[in-house]
C-alpha cells in the first residue's frame, strides 16, 4: 500500500515539472507542398505577398523549438526585422529544405500571424533564418523572454 501511494505521490510531483516551461512565442515554418498532398497533410491559403493559391505542409519543417537565440533590427517600414539562430536539428532542417524545395517557398509565421513568404534559392547551411520585417514591438518582447539575444549589436527593444 506504501509503494502505490508513493508512486501516486512521485506521479503528481512530476506533472508540475513536464509544464514548467511553455515557449511564449510562437515560430512556424512551413515548407509549400503538393496539392495532390490532400487535406490531411496540407493546407490550402492565399498568400498574402503573391496572392496567389498555394498548399502548405501542415507540419511546420522548423519551430520556436529549434531557436536558440534571435537578434532584432528596426525595419524600413516601422516593423522588425530579426535573424533566428538555429539549434543542430533546426540547422539540419533548414539545410535539408534549401537543398530539396529549391524554387519553391516557406511561409514563416509567428504567434499564429502570417509574417514572410521567403524563395528557396540557394542552400542555407549556416542554421540562421531571416525574416526581413513584418514583426510587431510585442512579438520582439516575446521573444526576448524565450531566447536569448545574439552578442553583439543591441537588440532593437534596447536602443
Amino acid at each position: 500500500m506504501r509503494a502505490i501511494a508513493a508512486c501516486i505521490l512521485l506521479l503528481l510531483l512530476s506533472g508540475g515539472f513536464a509544464e514548467a516551461r511553455k515557449p511564449r512565442c510562437t515560430l512556424r515554418a512551413h515548407v509549400e507542398a503538393n496539392a495532390n498532398d490532400g487535406p490531411v497533410f496540407s493546407s490550402q491559403l492565399r498568400s498574402p505577398t503573391t496572392g496567389r493559391q498555394v498548399t502548405i505542409a501542415k507540419v511546420p519543417t522548423i519551430s520556436e523549438l529549434d531557436v536558440v537565440g534571435f537578434r532584432a533590427y528596426p525595419a524600413a517600414n516601422g516593423t522588425y526585422g530579426v535573424l533566428f539562430q538555429l539549434n543542430d536539428h533546426g540547422k539540419l532542417a533548414l539545410d535539408t529544405l534549401s537543398v530539396e524545395r529549391r524554387g519553391s517557398s516557406l511561409f514563416v509565421f509567428v504567434n499564429g500571424r502570417f509574417v514572410d513568404e521567403l524563395q528557396i534559392d540557394r542552400r542555407v547551411s549556416d542554421g540562421k533564418l531571416y525574416i526581413a520585417a513584418g514583426l510587431t514591438p510585442q512579438d520582439v518582447e516575446l521573444m526576448k523572454k524565450d531566447w536569448a539575444p545574439k552578442a553583439g549589436r543591441k537588440p532593437a527593444g534596447d536602443r
